[in-house]
């Protein structure tokens, strides 16, 4: 029977480097849903179809291109410090959990959040006011809450992974002694 090898303290150090490359993507991507959750949302859900105008004209908000982009990154980096720390079981194990949380919010996202904002910003901005299109926005609002809370839980929950690895020997390379003299 073939002993599992321990990972080199070099194996270890590269797969905290990507851990906390991705969690810092991590708490860059919630940073930016937690300005949008409360500075851009109640712009747009307060009164639609008039609020819907923040979509609108030469400076209208559109954030599909950025979080297309920072998703896509956030889940290359996600994906590769899997990869780098597949050796280390415990690690591998809570980094697959966490992925398998964070594709689900991704899939809400895509089924729900993504098209129905698409939808809202192709709507005209009128004044007149329309109770039942409010009703949809101030729902998509409130949804969107407990979507942010799961992101920022997930990248919570790798910061206790990115203290393991640093609590592994070898890891952290021993600062050389300042002599007095």
């Amino acid at each position: 029977m073939n002993a599992i090898a321990t990972p080199s303290p070099q194996y270890v150090r590269r797969a905290l480097l990507w851990l906390v490359i991705t969690t810092a993507a991590y708490f860059l991507l919630n940073g930016a849903q937690i300005f949008e959750t409360f500075t851009v949302v109640p712009s747009w859900t307060t009164a639609p179809p008039a609020s819907l105008a923040v979509f609108h004209g030469p400076y209208g908000l559109d954030f599909q291109a950025f979080w297309i982009i920072f998703h896509s990154v956030h889940e290359l980096t996600f994906l590769v410090a899997i990869a780098v720390a597949w050796k280390l079981p415990a690690v591998r194990r809570w980094l697959l959990v966490l992925l398998a949380a964070h594709i689900a919010l991704r899939i809400w996202t895509v089924a729900y959040f993504a098209p129905t904002l698409i939808w809202f910003q192709s709507l005209p901005a009128t004044a007149v006011p329309d109770d039942a299109l409010r009703d949809q926005a101030m729902m998509w609002a409130g949804l969107n809450y407990p979507r942010v809370a799961g992101f920022l839980i997930i990248s919570f929950a790798l910061l206790p992974l990115i203290a393991r690895l640093v609590r592994m020997p070898g890891t952290v390379r021993p600062v050389p002694a300042v002599s007095a003299a």
